[in-house]
């Protein structure tokens, strides 16, 4: 199970370094989105700190990630954003729900490894 969580921990804190440099350097290309997913999008890019505010999470997290450093503290961080994640394509864009449930499955795997981490948080 360890090589299984050691890969896991890489693949997201990979994508997540990968999606928050894109935050900032735009080297990828938006895809085309359902109207209303769009005009949600368009809401928060137009705030102009959504975007930047996420990123910033996205490439701390990855780093920790790929680093091994302070894990729990990069999953704690990512629950929320897996979450909205996964309800933004639920809601909005359900065909791009695969690498939703990938974010999410593999921030709840590695969750569920760092268990005993989380302990006193529940106490």
């Amino acid at each position: 199970m360890n090589t299984v969580n050691t890969v896991a921990r890489y693949v997201l804190g990979l994508a997540m370094l990968v999606f928050g440099a894109n935050k900032f350097f735009h080297f990828m290309p938006n895809p085309e989105l359902p109207e209303a997913a769009g005009a949600f999008i368009g809401a928060l890019g137009s705030s102009g700190y959504i975007f930047p505010i996420l990123g910033i999470f996205y490439l701390i997290a990855g780093i920790c990630l790929v680093l091994n450093k302070a894990v729990p503290f990069a999953l704690i961080v990512l629950v929320p954003i897996s979450i909205n994640i996964v309800a933004f394509h639920i809601k909005f864009a359900p065909e791009g729900i695969l690498f939703a449930a990938i974010v999410a499955v593999l921030n709840l795997l590695l969750l569920y490894a760092n268990r005993d981490r989380f302990k006193s948080l529940f106490e």
